[in-house]
């Protein structure tokens, strides 16, 4: 007779046909009483270990949002030429000292970006107190002349404030230009042509006619003056390599580009074609 402690497992094993048994197996419980004690002390030693983990991570939460680590402590700028790294700090609003994890990220890159300067900002915080702002500022494309002094201007037709100490690179100098809508519609242009005609470019003169408000006159590095209306001065002046490949570079004169595409020396009251050839029009 079986101990009360024991179950007997019969199953049957039968071949096709329903002819072979085989006996069934006694499992006892008391074999597996040990097992499901072990199972259980994992099980209650996991919970243990997560919960003293849980609270350990919990106190060093505490003490890192109370302790120095978690001030801004460095505050590194990069991207910016125009711009001191200064002035872009004080602009994103973050300062020194305050709460790292307060700082506000999204807030300082719409605070710089509000700047006419900078035309994207990325601000960024590494573990576990420092701050990085990088900006990608605007183009400058050419210099504004106000009497003596020469002004940066950007792409976005923003003229910087503070005047040049030195000599500025090799682009164009502005005459006769002020803010508003001629200025803008040229750097829009200026921004479209290729780096190597904007660099040959010497002066650029805003002089408006009776017959079009939007003239210009520009004096190139090569000895040439090109006549040309901001209505569609990029989509002529890109031609200027061809144009000027055509001609003598000994007989300088104007290329106008108002109407058509044609040359007039200066020592010659004939206006005659650039080449036997047709010049490339837009």
């Amino acid at each position: 007779m079986l101990s009360r402690f024991s179950i007997y497992l019969i199953g049957q094993i039968g071949e096709p046909g329903g002819k072979d048994m085989e006996k069934g197996k006694i499992i006892s419980i008391e074999e597996r009483i040990p097992k499901l004690k072990k199972l259980r002390k994992r099980k209650t030693n996991r919970r243990l270990i997560f919960i003293i983990s849980l609270f350990f991570l919990i106190l060093l939460a505490v003490g890192y949002f109370q302790s120095p680590l978690s001030k801004v402590a460095s505050i590194e700028v990069k991207g910016n030429q125009l711009t001191p790294a200064a002035e872009i700090i004080a602009h994103s609003g973050i300062e020194k000292g305050e709460n790292i994890w307060k700082a506000g990220a999204r807030q300082a890159e719409k605070n710089l970006e509000r700047d006419p300067k900078i035309q994207q900002a990325d601000v960024s915080v590494t573990f576990p107190n420092r701050v990085k702002i990088s900006v990608k500022e605007q183009q400058k494309l050419a210099y504004l002349s106000k009497g003596k002094k020469l002004f940066p201007v950007l792409n976005n037709g923003t003229i910087l404030k503070e005047a040049v100490g030195s000599t500025p690179e090799q682009l164009p100098i502005l005459y006769n230009f002020k803010a508003g809508a001629e200025l803008d519609q040229l750097m829009d242009s200026l921004e479209q042509l290729p780096s190597e005609i904007v660099n040959s470019i010497s002066e650029i003169y805003y002089a408006p006619k009776k017959t079009d408000s939007r003239h210009i006159q520009l004096f190139m590095n090569d000895g040439f003056e090109v006549s040309a209306t901001l209505k569609t001065f990029p989509e002529k002046m890109v031609y200027y390599p061809a144009i000027i490949s055509q001609l003598d570079p000994n007989v300088k004169g104007v290329i106008d580009l108002e109407v058509g595409s044609y040359f007039k020396a200066y020592n010659s009251g004939k206006e005659k074609e650039p080449a036997d050839e047709p010049i490339p029009q837009p």
